[in-house]
């Protein structure tokens, strides 16, 4: 996979080496380490600003209730959820649940079927 990024034209996509043992989540710097070993030429801490500005665009748009698509990859959006009322089963309490935002996720066909076939 090529990276489609103005100026990066050609650069490919690094292959990771075998992991000795399963990283069950990846955080930000470990994807800034990844992304800095891919871009040669661009320091560490302007890929880390990159991410962030990236990271800080979506929310506040998902903020203005704007949709967010990141083609080949997935959309992010706001969604509201109603207010219920609902039952504590120990207590017997009824309890009033008000109106909430949540982040809904859906991801591309091309990262849906990898993640479904393994």
């Amino acid at each position: 996979m090529q990276l489609k990024l103005p100026g990066l034209q050609g650069v490919k996509k690094a292959t990771a080496a075998a992991p000795t043992a399963k990283k069950e989540h990846i955080l930000k710097q470990d994807f800034i380490v990844q992304l800095t070993g891919q871009l040669t030429g661009y320091l560490k801490k302007d890929i880390g600003l990159a991410v962030d500005i990236i990271l800080e665009t979506m929310a506040q748009a998902l903020v203005e209730g704007q949709r967010v698509e990141i083609r080949g990859f997935g959309s992010f959006e706001a969604r509201q959820r109603k207010a219920k009322v609902s039952k504590n089963p120990k207590t017997e309490k009824v309890m009033n649940i008000p109106p909430r935002k949540t982040l809904h996720f859906t991801m591309s066909k091309s990262v849906k079927d990898p993640l479904i076939k393994k």
